[in-house]
C-alpha cells in the first residue's frame, strides 16, 4: 500500500514537471513571435526624412500627425530651418526624402545639380510678405517706406541666403530704401527668428510671412506687400535623388495636395497652388 502511494507521487510529480515545461516551451515560442513580429514591423517601417522651410513648421506638424494616423508604417522626421541652409544640407549629402522650400531660387539651385527627382517637382503653395510690429508698438507704422524713417531703430529681415530675406531686399529695393533699411537691419537665421525678435520687442519690426505672423498674438501686421513689389513666393516641393524611399515619399507628397491637407493649408493662411 505505501509502495503504491509513492509511485502515484512520483506520476504525479512527473505530470508537474511535464506540465511546467510544456507551458515554458508554449511561453518561449510566444515571446520568440512576437519578437519576430516586431522585428518584422520594423523592418517594414519607413522613415521619410522631410526638409522644410522654417515657414512651415505648425502646418507641417499638424498634417504629419493627420498622415501617421492612417500611415502607421511611416515614420516622419521634419528638419526645419532657411531654405538656402536645407539646401546646402542636402549639396553636403545630409539624409533627405523630401524639400519644401520656401522659394524657387534653392529648388533651381538643387535641380541644376540633378539632386531632386524632376518628375516630382511642383509648386505648393504662395504666402504673402508683411510688415510686423509688436503688439504694443507705439510707433505707427503703416507702410514699408516708414521703416526707413529715423524712428525705427532696429529692423529684423532674413539673411540673405534666407527666402523673406530675399523678398524683404526686393520690396525695400522697389521703395528705393534698401541702403537705409540695410544700415538698421538684424539679419535673422530664419523666418522664425525674425518673428521671435519682433515678439520680444528686440526689434522694431520685421519682415515675415503673413502665415508666421497668424501663429501668434504678439505681433500686430502693420502691412502687406503689394505682390509688384516682390517675386512671387512659392513653395516649390520635390522628392531628394538620393533618396531610398521613392515610392513613400511620392505618396506623402500626394497627401499634401489632398483636399484634406489643402483645407490645413488655407486655414493656416497658405495659398494653395
Amino acid at each position: 500500500m505505501k509502495m503504491k502511494k509513492i509511485g502515484l507521487l512520483c506520476i504525479s510529480l512527473i505530470l508537474v514537471v511535464s506540465l511546467g515545461l510544456a507551458a515554458c516551451e508554449i511561453k518561449n515560442s510566444d515571446e520568440m513571435g512576437s519578437d519576430k513580429d516586431e522585428k518584422a514591423k520594423t523592418e517594414k517601417t519607413v522613415e521619410l526624412n522631410v526638409l522644410a522651410a522654417a515657414s512651415m513648421t505648425d502646418v507641417l506638424n499638424e498634417l504629419g500627425e493627420t498622415y501617421k494616423a492612417t500611415h502607421k508604417d511611416v515614420k516622419l522626421n521634419f528638419s526645419y530651418g532657411s531654405s538656402g541652409a536645407l539646401q546646402t544640407q542636402i549639396e553636403e549629402g545630409a539624409p533627405a526624402d523630401i524639400f519644401i522650400s520656401a522659394g524657387a531660387k534653392q529648388m533651381d539651385a538643387l535641380a541644376e545639380k540633378n539632386l531632386i527627382a524632376a518628375d516630382t517637382r511642383k509648386d505648393l503653395l504662395g504666402n504673402d510678405v508683411v510688415l510686423v510690429t509688436p503688439k504694443d508698438s507705439k510707433l505707427g507704422l503703416t507702410s514699408f517706406e516708414d521703416v526707413a524713417s529715423d524712428k525705427v531703430k532696429r529692423v529684423a529681415v532674413g539673411g540673405e541666403n534666407v527666402p523673406v530675406g530675399q523678398y524683404t531686399q526686393q520690396v525695400f529695393e522697389y521703395y528705393k530704401v534698401w541702403d537705409k533699411i540695410k544700415a538698421k537691419a538684424s539679419l535673422g537665421e530664419d523666418v522664425r527668428q525674425v518673428l521671435s525678435w519682433v515678439e520680444s520687442g528686440d526689434a522694431d519690426c520685421g519682415i515675415v510671412y503673413k502665415t508666421d505672423a497668424l501663429t501668434t498674438d504678439k505681433v500686430t501686421v502693420a502691412a502687406a506687400a503689394a505682390a509688384d513689389t516682390h517675386k512671387p513666393v512659392l513653395y516649390p516641393e520635390a522628392v531628394v535623388a538620393a533618396s531610398k524611399n521613392q515610392d513613400a515619399a511620392k505618396e506623402f507628397l500626394e497627401f499634401l495636395s489632398s483636399p484634406e491637407a489643402k483645407a490645413v493649408f488655407e486655414k493656416a493662411g497658405f495659398t494653395v497652388l
